[in-house]
């Protein structure tokens, strides 16, 4: 662990040149004590670190001298994948790999690339979860992904949308048996793509090809994760991208089970593509011309009745449902629910 601390602060002088006590610390995240002792062991060794004194003083490595110490690790070039994404990167558990990993880069690239290199770092960050929304704790996250990486069978307990746990509430109960094909980060929210592990009749392992239709898992909702031990082999030809694309696809037709005629003002124009995605983007690059209110009407997928009712009364009095005549009758029947509660004047 000390040899790779000692790697990173080497990495770090050459890379970024004068460094203080202090930015070293934070970037390796020990003690500034913890420091003056790696400076000392890196000196010890005849690396030539430069002490400088005053307010503009810190370490830096003697002019000339480079590392060529640069050389990745098997988990730190599987990390490179998360470079543009180091939030992901530490729920993964790769957060300070990552780091080595970028260093080790760094310094291996000319001066030139190696400045172009942090000058696209400080101007571009990728920020992966949507807005107002707090993350989710996901406390199995490393072990699923621990499984994906070397194909171990997970024994696991799910807590389904609709609050019931599979596969039961008996704790003592093995869990299903998932072949974990990948993980998708998707809005802040962790997934695993997952089949099934079918029993073999004759050894009772995880059958190695016949693979049922994969699923989607909300990593947050998994109550238990214990790896089996048994490994399995991916499907041929297993693409994890086009899985997902396929999976979204499906969920989208599903959720949308009809489509709303809606008449909607100008501001509820400017709401729409926020408060309905891209469902509200594509409705109002279909929308008719404006009146002379420049109120528009446009057509947009809705999901079942009592939900679409739900999402349409958050345009308040910015939109009118038009059709069909079914969810423009729910609606009016659930404003005028709103309209006499508020009629009343509430009790002190």
């Amino acid at each position: 662990m000390r040899a790779d601390r000692l790697l990173s602060l080497l990495l770090l002088l050459q890379n970024r040149g004068r460094m203080t006590a202090p930015e070293l610390a934070a970037e390796l995240e020990v003690s500034v004590r913890t420091v003056y002792r790696d400076i000392e062991a890196l000196g010890a060794s005849g690396v030539p670190v430069c002490a400088e004194r005053g307010p503009a003083g810190g370490y830096r490595l003697m002019d000339g001298y480079r590392t060529r110490l640069t050389g990745l690790t098997d988990a730190e070039a599987g990390s490179l994948f998360l470079a543009g994404a180091p939030g992901a990167a530490r729920e993964l558990g790769l957060g300070a790999v990552l780091a080595t990993a970028q260093l080790k880069l760094q310094a291996a690239l000319p001066a030139e690339l190696a400045e172009r290199s942090r000058r696209i770092q400080d101007r571009f960050h990728l920020d992966a979860p949507a807005w107002f929304r707090d993350a989710e704790p996901v406390p199995h996250l490393a072990s699923v992904a621990r499984a994906v990486w070397e194909q171990h069978v997970l024994r696991v307990r799910y807590r389904r949308w609709n609050g019931q746990v599979y596969p039961g509430p008996d704790a003592r109960e093995p869990g299903r048996r998932l072949c974990p094909l990948g993980i998708v980060l998707k809005g802040g929210i962790w997934y695993l793509v997952a089949v099934a592990a079918e029993e073999d009749e004759d050894e009772g392992e995880a059958a190695a090809r016949t693979f049922g239709a994969s699923r989607t898992y909300r990593i947050a909702r998994f109550l238990a994760v214990e790896t089996s031990g048994e490994t399995f082999e991916r499907p041929d030809g297993f693409d994890l991208a086009a899985c997902w694309e396929e999976s979204s696809q499906r969920l989208e037709a599903a959720l949308h089970q009809g489509t709303a005629r809606l008449r909607i003002s100008p501001r509820a124009q400017r709401l729409l593509p926020m408060q309905f995605g891209a469902a509200g983007t594509r409705a109002l690059e279909s929308a008719g011309p404006p009146d002379h209110e420049g109120w528009v009407q446009v057509e947009m997928p809705v999901e079942a009745q009592a939900v679409a009712v739900s999402d349409l009364l958050r345009l308040a009095t910015e939109a009118e449902v038009l059709g069909p005549p079914e969810l423009r009758r729910a609606v009016g029947e659930a404003v005028a629910v709103l309209a006499e509660r508020y009629a009343a004047v509430p009790s002190p």
